[in-house]
């Protein structure tokens, strides 16, 4: 293999949230396969801090830092016709990174990694272009737009970016998508399909991180004999945040009918004004940002995902899994997880009175909770490792011909 050009909308490192998990792990599989020249964004001071990793698994790289205010970013898009998911990425300093780079080293391939980031690929490249949409975000905006959220300006997002994904698609070698499930609606969406490479790249998880032998419990949540109920995510997304608020109206009441003290713990960075002013009702608490994750999900008796809009493989499942808890989740929240229902985790639709049986059934049932856990991380660990995920990234980076010339 030649030389691999990585572009990020959010620079891999940490892995602390759903997209960078996967650009970091992504990131390190093509860095097996050969040098790799990353070009990334940053906005917090965490992000900008971030310059060593690049350096360490990178052979150049561009850090910069991403300013522009959403409204600029907005008011830009409506003058130029464009998705505002594009014009917030867009920075001269980029185009001057890739095109130095190209200049400069014998780049094979390019790895863009989100579709706000196609927009930097020349349209003169003649190497390999590997474009990972992990989602369909255009249906995603849509339905926003369904649900009543913005509902002009998310359609018009959802129309333009469906332009844009279908450019990227037959601009790229491959389209990598999240699972079967997003590759087919990726594909029913397409005006046409004549040239399109679409093949499904599902996340993976670090079940030796994520192990509950190597964590402690969480004393807080270790308190008093009712159920400890955990939701993790970014909580300025808005599907997490429809999800927790969805929870705290629909099941805490009730479920506090039965356990007095029952308590749902929101986990994760940024909650939104309207989420912390919840804390306290029904037994919600909000965390907001922790340092390690890990302990609330140990000392869990179950952890909930009843989201209601889901794109691609829920990182936040997979890590419940992998720390040996049941999960009681939404059929949008299982997708590309092929586990089997009421043996790996337990799937309700989003209706209330149906999620709440599956919620109060398992925690009535110790010994099934603990049986759904255990066989939770074995499948985990058997089945969606990063290890797996890169050797699919391999085949499919690497050129069959290349392959076989090398061999």
């Amino acid at each position: 293999m030649g030389q691999f050009l990585f572009l990020g909308h959010r620079v891999p490192f940490p892995p602390d949230r759903g997209d960078k998990i996967r650009s970091h792990h992504l990131l390190k599989g093509l860095a097996k396969l050969g040098p790799v020249h990353v070009g990334t964004f940053g906005e917090t001071p965490q992000d900008m801090a971030q310059k060593g990793e690049l350096a360490a698994i990178a052979k150049t790289h561009a850090l910069i830092q991403r300013k522009k205010p959403l409204p600029f970013a907005g008011v830009e898009a409506l003058i130029q016709h464009r998705p505002v998911s594009l014009t917030a990425f867009e920075h001269e300093a980029m185009h001057r990174y890739v095109a130095k780079t190209l200049g400069n080293h014998k780049i094979d391939t390019v790895f863009v990694f989100s579709g706000q980031m196609g927009q930097y690929v020349p349209g003169d490249y003649a190497g390999r272009v590997i474009i990972d949409l992990c989602d369909v975000d255009s249906a995603k905006f849509e339905a926003y737009a369904a649900a009543g959220q913005r509902s002009w300006l998310n359609r018009r997002e959802g129309r333009l970016l469906a332009r844009e994904e279908e450019r990227l698609a037959h601009r790229a070698d491959t389209t990598l998508l999240i699972s079967d499930n997003e590759v087919a609606l990726f594909r029913s969406r397409l005006s046409s399909t004549r040239q399109v490479e679409l093949c499904a790249l599902g996340n993976g998880i670090d079940a030796s991180f994520f192990d509950p032998d190597r964590v402690a419990l969480h004393p807080d949540l270790e308190e008093g004999e009712d159920p400890q109920l955990v939701f993790t995510g970014q909580m300025d997304y808005a599907p997490n945040v429809a999800a927790a608020e969805w929870m705290i109206e629909n099941i805490m009441p009730a479920l506090r009918r039965t356990y007095a003290r029952a308590r749902f713990h929101i986990v994760g960075r940024a909650p939104t004004a309207a989420l912390r002013d919840r804390h306290g009702e029904n037994g919600v608490r909000v965390w907001g940002e922790v340092p390690d994750v890990r302990p609330f999900l140990k000392s869990a008796d179950l952890v909930a995902a009843p989201l209601l809009i889901a794109r691609g493989v829920q990182n936040k499942v997979l890590e419940a899994m992998a720390m040996a808890k049941p999960v009681v989740l939404t059929p949008g929240a299982a997708t590309g997880i092929a586990a089997e229902n009421d043996l790996h985790f337990a799937i309700a639709r989003p209706d209330p009175a149906e999620m709440l049986v599956r919620i109060e059934a398992l925690l009535a049932d110790r010994d099934k909770r603990m049986e759904m856990g255990r066989a939770a991380r074995e499948f985990v660990i058997d089945r969606m490792s990063w290890d797996s995920v890169h050797k699919r990234l391999a085949q499919v980076v690497v050129p069959q011909d290349s392959a076989n010339h090398a061999t």
